[in-house]
């Protein structure tokens, strides 16, 4: 079946980049197979990972009313602004991109037509602000 448990052990580290993209070339039935056989977990392995993210979401949930944060990004920042909708089809197609110097391109490409300066201000949030002035300076 799955692992022995691992008590107090690190966990795994994700994969590289380069992991990832041999990967996406990669035969898809020996890649799915092992795939399958490094996914297996134990049951208490799938009660741990249950409690966690029983934790996280309510950690999250609990947050979600104090200022700034993520929430406050994603307000400013919501798919109703045309700088949104740049911002998600921008984080969709990085993970597609095969290397760093396409990201690169990407990433310029796109920030370069946001107008960004419009929502600076707009948010009490120093993260927002700080993104804004951010993005403004690299579009």
């Amino acid at each position: 079946m799955g692992e022995p448990k691992r008590d107090n052990a690190a966990p795994p580290s994700p994969p590289s980049r380069q992991a990832i993209s041999k990967a996406l070339l990669a035969d898809e039935g020996p890649l799915v197979e092992s795939l399958i056989e490094r996914a297996s977990l134990s049951a208490d392995d799938r009660r741990q990972i249950e409690r966690l993210a029983s934790d996280l979401v309510k950690a999250a949930r609990e947050g979600r009313h104090e200022q700034g944060g993520i929430d406050s990004f994603l307000h400013e920042y919501g798919l109703s602004s045309e700088e949104g909708v740049l911002l998600l089809c921008l984080a969709e197609a990085l993970l597609r991109v095969p290397d760093a110097a396409t990201a690169d391109r990407l990433i310029a490409g796109t920030i370069g037509s946001g107008d960004w300066g419009r929502h600076l201000g707009h948010s009490d949030s120093l993260l927002v602000n700080a993104s804004t002035w951010g993005l403004m300076l690299t579009g």
